[in-house]
């Protein structure tokens, strides 16, 4: 395979950065990502589309385009008395605890912890890349020919946001 073509299996590298350059990530190691499937942001797919091996392709996301807009109605608080007793900023929940008192917020969302007081936890529903313009800098490493089953499943496992957030985000809890 000289190009990359839907649907295939491209290994990536990459550097992002916000739009002010300041770094937000690094894949130093080759990690594969189904083109043509859901593991993938559209403009990025968009951008890779036809890229022979070896290729560095410069990608400009605005917030629209990668992780949405910041909404702040995606923000509550909620009881400190809900919470485990080891609590630190950063970690994330799914969901909201039980005997929430904002039950409207949606249910399907990872809420990362803000802010931390006596009385009460800040909560944010947003990813944390939401409302950033991004600037990725993505190197081709190898190309192969998807299976039948990622072409099925539409992912070879390794999305896009899986990849981000597992870098340096702290560990996923869950309060259920």
């Amino acid at each position: 395979m000289q190009e990359i073509q839907t649907p295939c299996v491209a290994s990536l590298t990459w550097t992002l950065h916000d739009a002010q350059g300041e770094l937000i990530d690094v894949l130093e190691e080759a990690t594969e990502f189904l083109v043509g499937g859901d593991d993938l942001l559209a403009k990025v797919e968009e951008a890779l589309i036809g890229q022979p091996l070896g290729a560095e392709v410069p990608i400009a996301l605005q917030p629209e385009e990668a992780f949405g807009d910041y909404r702040p109605e995606l923000t509550c608080f909620e009881a400190r008395a809900l919470f485990p007793s080891q609590l630190e900023v950063g970690m994330r929940f799914e969901g909201l605890p039980e005997g929430a008192a904002t039950p409207d917020m949606p249910k399907d969302v990872i809420y990362t912890v803000t802010e931390i007081y006596p009385e009460h936890v800040v909560l944010d529903g947003n990813h944390p890349l939401a409302g950033i313009g991004l600037r990725m800098h993505v190197q081709v490493r190898a190309l192969r020919e998807a299976t039948p089953e990622e072409i099925a499943a539409r992912s070879v496992g390794n999305g896009l946001v899986d990849v981000l957030e597992s870098g340096s985000a702290p560990p996923d809890a869950t309060l259920h």
